[in-house]
């Protein structure tokens, strides 16, 4: 348990109908006595109650609503008194102001839910989903948050564990008792359950990796040479006017991002500038140059050629250029008269999608979402996503590279000393992942993310 009282407005910030400060930690109902007089004299754990919000010298400052709890039942695991004043930044902030004057302390960001944590109202991988269902931009994000936050990605990372445990006993019983009358797993056993540990593993890692795009969605770079149609198409896309069109080449000079939802997962679109034409111009110049970073760190590349015009070499030169990530072909302005042959380009880049259309028309965008998606997603099912972040994917990994060192140590003759040290790195794994190693920079890390109040 901590020892202090921390305090923070746990309602978004401005104008509303009710704002909300939190209060948790053991003098929460004392300092909420102390600037909030009650009718009925006591709180009642559990049960809102009307009051009156008092300032330093006893003046009612608003009527509000008390709502306590007491450990461990509450959200942290602390005694916990929310304040439900009515809505408006100065309402909430002076209600704030005179609890923090009666005792408490302003909240770090995510400290209400890292006191969940650390007294065990929350596992790791459910803190983190709470912040995923805050930021969540659409219901399979919020499906795939919820399923994590009640419990299960826990409980399959701990099914994991558990059995690397078990199978890590049984190979430490072998080597340090290899006298004994204790049967011991012979390598053809072992090579087995590691492979069907590291296949679960493996499993569990992709339904992962599907919640990471569904929370931090899909960099999509739209590169192309200058007057590809690249502005019009974002436009068409988002369906409003954020990149200017002309008939000029070279009107977009810098990175212009917007972000649109298609099957659940957000799209990060990033217009760049025309790429692959001389230019003696300095503010162009630097365009091109984040047009390259923007597509070197894109997610998917969307490669757009002006279909109203014929190809060219360096048009073939520039897309070989662009094929070393995934990546989708668009011919545009299918609206005009057709002078590119698809053909030569279907023949040369066999395995990338490609779409014909036009922005004009909105001909084909939903055939481009289509492939984007399916580029980023694969195989993987959004509606079996589970909420994780990088570092949990991250620890997935770990855990299955190291089962896979088990079985390369096994068939390399190292014996099963090496396997013992490979299944103890995978267990590693998984306790960072489910925050059982006592780790304070990786936890200071994780909550700093979160809004203060949460």
């Amino acid at each position: 348990m901590w020892g202090d009282t921390i305090a923070a407005i746990a309602t978004p910030w401005g104008d509303g109908g009710v704002a909300i400060v939190r209060l948790s930690g053991p003098d929460s109902w004392r300092i909420a006595h102390a600037r909030v007089i009650l009718p009925c004299g006591e709180m009642t754990p559990r049960y809102a109650h009307n009051g009156q919000l008092t300032d330093e010298w006893g003046q009612t400052i608003d009527h509000v609503l008390v709502l306590p709890f007491k450990a461990p039942r509450s959200y942290t695991g602390e005694d916990v008194v929310e304040i439900h004043c009515h809505g408006g930044s100065l309402l909430a902030q002076r209600c704030l102001e005179l609890v923090i004057s009666a005792g408490a302390r302003q909240a770090l960001p995510g400290e209400f839910t890292r006191r969940a944590f650390e007294n065990g109202r929350l596992d790791l991988s459910q803190a983190e989903a709470v912040a995923a269902l805050i930021h969540a931009r659409s219901n399979e994000a919020l499906r795939a948050a919820n399923r994590t936050l009640s419990g299960e990605l826990t409980e399959q990372v701990k099914d994991l564990r558990d059995g690397l445990i078990s199978l890590a006993a049984e190979v430490e019983v072998g080597l340090d008792f290899p006298d004994e009358d204790v049967p011991l797993v012979d390598d053809g056993t072992l090579a087995e359950r590691m492979e069907v540990l590291r296949s679960l593993l493996a499993d569990l890692k992709d339904r992962c990796a599907s919640g990471v795009i569904l929370r931090e969605g899909v960099r999509v770079a739209l590169v192309g040479r200058p007057n590809a149609g690249k502005s019009s198409l974002l436009n068409a896309l988002l369906k409003e006017s954020r990149s200017i069109v002309t008939s000029v080449p070279g009107t977009t000079r810098d990175i212009v991002e917007a972000v649109l939802t298609y099957r659940g997962v957000p799209l990060r679109l990033v217009d760049t500038a025309g790429m692959g034409e001389p230019s003696h111009d300095e503010v162009e110049l630097l365009g091109v140059e984040r047009a390259k970073k923007a597509m070197k760190s894109a997610d998917v590349r969307v490669w757009i050629i002006d279909g109203s015009r014929p190809a060219d070499d360096l048009d073939m030169k520039l897309i070989a250029d662009a094929a070393a990530g995934s990546h989708v072909l668009v011919i545009s302005k299918s609206d005009l008269e057709r002078k590119f042959d698809e053909k030569e380009l279907a023949e040369q880049f066999p395995d990338s999608p490609l779409v014909v259309l036009s922005a004009k028309k909105g001909a084909g965008l939903d055939e481009l979402k289509e492939a984007i998606v399916s580029l980023a997603y694969g195989n993987k099912s959004v509606d079996d996503s589970l909420n994780a972040s990088v570092r949990q994917v991250g620890e997935l990994k770990a855990a299955s590279e190291s089962l896979e060192d088990g079985r390369l140590a096994l068939e390399s003759g190292l014996g099963q000393g090496a396997v013992a040290s490979c299944l103890a790195d995978a267990k590693r794994a998984l306790d960072r992942l489910l925050g059982l190693e006592n780790d304070q920079s990786l936890l200071d890390e994780i909550f700093s993310r979160f809004c203060v109040g949460k």
